[in-house]
């Protein structure tokens, strides 16, 4: 699979002055509720109107959708507020189920993207459809596996694709619920920049709260569109309610993140100037976090000197440290006196924290 222009040409369509929104509940739960949210989303810039169907727990025994009969509530709102429909689908039988109730467009989950043995199935389902299918990427930040699941859409006569960008599982608590990992999103527009991005604000943070922030930087790297998950009574949803917003809140959101593109080569200047800014925010934050971790670190070293009555300052694998890192950085094409400013700073905050626990 190569970049081609021609690939954006199913969001060309659309005409949009605003990014692609694909809004709706997390689960559809009653069919009053699907078309109370529908008629709530209808006449904003809402594009395309989600619902989970099938929604497989990570434990059995929670909600796992109302299955096929919710297929009929979509069909409702396309009648009723003529908006076009999403749901997911994780096999064979449910693409079958979703092109029969003629929803406009499919997305595949994480955890399916994950099965190269899955991703055949639904593609061999989807041989040759002319519906919109977006790939999320695998729940662990594999940039090949995530591509993969989408070269093999392409290679059955798929040809309206995107992807959603929904962050990554880790073992590690951190104010997200699933890490964004910004770089391999940057990576996967480097490698296919026509290829339409979507980021999913609300299943990387887990919490309403965050999405607005996380949105502005997605629209920051230049994504097409947003995923936001939306109820109208958010805190008693049946599924993920801590990360839905009202559709009222959705509506400011997108008031205050609308970016209209312009053609002139100011603004062109500009877009990409703040697009490479934004690159560099993004590492700078995953830095502090990474010095952090590195503190966290020292603090255990301090903590086990203190018990062993060990001095802090241990100048022989400080010079290892050192001398390793100036190689390290020579290869990255840092010089030898950034690194050792650098590391030298690193290392007194080391020692500083060290220290604070041995007197404590």
């Amino acid at each position: 699979m190569e970049n081609k222009k021609e690939m954006r040409t199913w969001l060309d369509k659309l005409g949009l002055n605003h990014p692609l929104v694909i809004a709706g509940p997390c689960s559809a739960e009653t069919e009053e509720q699907v078309l109370k949210i529908a008629h709530e989303l209808k006449d904003t810039d809402v594009n395309y109107y989600r619902a989970g169907i099938w929604k497989p727990r990570t434990r059995p025994g929670n909600f796992e959708g109302v299955g096929a009969l919710g297929l009929k509530w979509l069909q409702k709102v396309k009648e009723e507020t003529g908006m076009k429909t999403c749901t997911e689908v994780a096999n064979r039988n449910h693409v079958e189920l979703a092109l029969e109730h003629d929803v406009d467009l499919l997305w595949i989950g994480a955890r399916s993207t994950v099965s190269p043995f899955i991703m055949q199935e639904i593609a061999d389902a989807l041989k040759g459809t002319d519906k919109v299918v977006l790939v999320k990427n695998p729940v662990n930040p594999d940039l090949a596996l995530w591509l993969g699941g989408i070269e093999r859409l392409y290679s059955a006569g798929v040809k309206n694709l995107g992807a959603i960008h929904r962050g990554f599982s880790t073992y590690e608590k951190t104010k997200y619920r699933n890490i964004p990992e910004w770089q391999l999103a940057i990576e996967f527009q480097n490698r296919f920049p026509d290829l339409p991005l979507i980021n999913d604000p609300s299943h990387i943070t887990g919490k309403r709260d965050m999405i607005f922030d996380v949105s502005q930087t997605a629209l920051d790297l230049n994504f097409d569109g947003l995923m936001i998950e939306t109820h109208f009574d958010p805190d008693n949803a049946w599924s993920d309610a801590a990360q839905q917003v009202t559709p009222k809140t959705l509506v400011n959101i997108m008031e205050d993140l609308k970016i209209r593109k312009e053609s002139d080569p100011e603004a062109e200047y500009n877009s990409e100037l703040n697009n490479l800014r934004a690159q560099i925010d993004v590492v700078d934050s995953q830095l502090i976090e990474l010095l952090g971790k590195r503190m966290k670190v020292a603090d255990g070293i301090g903590s086990l000197k203190k018990q062993k009555n060990v001095a802090v300052l241990q100048s022989k694998r400080w010079n290892e440290i050192l001398g390793k890192m100036v190689l390290d950085g020579d290869e990255k094409g840092l010089s030898e006196e950034f690194i050792l400013r650098m590391f030298k700073a690193i290392h007194q905050e080391s020692i500083n924290h060290q220290e604070k626990i041995i007197n404590g």
